[in-house]
């Protein structure tokens, strides 16, 4: 995982969940090569994650399992 603090240096298509709204926490994603990168949607010039393709997925499939629930859901 890297960190790049400002998102908006990022070349990349940015990708929200249909399910987002203006009053949720939400993250956008951006899928490169060989990279994935993460931002927060609210502030698309503030930070980002960069993941490399399998710790994206091993990153997605812990969210859908709740691994980072933490019992607030």
């Amino acid at each position: 995982m890297t960190f790049i603090p400002n998102a908006a240096t990022i070349a990349a298509v940015w990708r929200k969940s249909s399910h987002s709204n203006e009053s949720t926490n939400c993250v956008e994603f951006a899928l490169g090569e060989p990279v994935s990168y993460i931002r927060d949607s609210k502030d698309p010039s503030g930070p980002a994650l960069a993941f490399d393709l399998a710790a994206h997925s091993s990153f997605i499939a812990a969210v859908a399992t709740g691994e980072f629930d933490f019992g607030l859901l």
